[in-house]
């Protein structure tokens, strides 16, 4: 366990002891640190990622002791028949307690190149997988009067960056859905909230040709004058997932060294 995780466990060991959660995008660059945490904490997380590679690193980082509440489903999120049969039977099992709305792909390039079914796959894995897991939760949710919802929203709704339309336009719904759940939700004893990471160094930033430049550009910009990582991300989501957080509700909480303060 490295020393970020056993912090994490320190300040929340035991606080999700019991609590299923289902991840999207479970193993990748913020995913990977999260999931440990959950789990470092006492959660089953059903984690939801297609890459292999990722997967496998993942389970090789998990302690001994808690391989067993960990639960792999490599999968597709645009195979939505197979993702609704797989989150049926594992809602059946029991409830699920916390959904954590983070997969996402970020294709670049300028809006007119892009066709229209480049445009839709980019909705089918960043929103519509959000809509089938939460559907497929709420349930569970709304009849034992306790859930969690945390989307994974962004820095670029703020409309720093370019050549990305999809991607924002993707984010931008998650948030609209972070609201409408909110509200719609609250009376059931479940929050919803979304985080908006800033520019974390993960395999989102290989897009870019200068990578030192790109750096001194973020830190630039953010007050606190260090790179964000993953455990930021982590500690975030597992305060909000939390009964500490039950009256938090709707809101978009940015996590980027102080970038963008509104």
């Amino acid at each position: 366990m490295n020393r970020e995780t056993a912090l994490a466990a320190q300040a929340g060991q035991g606080a999700l002891t019991g609590r299923r959660v289902l991840y999207t995008g479970a193993s990748g660059g913020l995913g990977h640190q999260t999931t440990l945490d959950l789990l470092a904490a006492g959660a089953d997380v059903f984690a939801l990622d297609r890459d292999h590679s990722k997967n496998e690193s993942l389970l090789a980082d998990v302690p001994p002791d808690q391989t067993g509440r960990l639960h792999l489903l490599e999968m597709d999120l645009t195979d939505q028949d197979r993702l609704e049969a797989r989150l049926g039977e594992i809602a059946a099992e029991g409830p699920i307690d916390v959904v954590i709305n983070n997969a996402a792909i970020y294709p670049s390039k300028p809006f007119e190149e892009f066709s229209m079914e480049e445009l839709r796959h980019v909705h089918q894995v960043n929103v519509e997988a959000a809509l089938i897991c939460t559907r497929a939760a709420l349930p569970g949710m709304r009849d034992q009067g306790w859930g969690r919802i945390v989307n994974v929203t962004s820095i670029t709704l703020t409309g720093g960056w370019e050549n990305l339309v999809p991607y924002v336009q993707s984010k931008g719904s998650l948030l609209g859905l972070t609201r409408a759940w909110a509200r719609e939700f609250g009376k059931w004893g479940i929050t919803c909230n979304a985080i908006a990471p800033g520019a974390f160094p993960t395999d989102a930033e290989k897009i870019h040709p200068d990578p030192e430049g790109y750096t001194r550009f973020v830190l630039d910009h953010q007050a606190v004058k260090r790179r964000g990582t993953p455990h930021d991300i982590a500690a975030t989501i597992l305060f909000l997932t939390s009964e500490g957080a039950g009256f938090i509700t709707g809101q978009n909480i940015a996590v980027d060294g102080g970038w963008n303060m509104t």
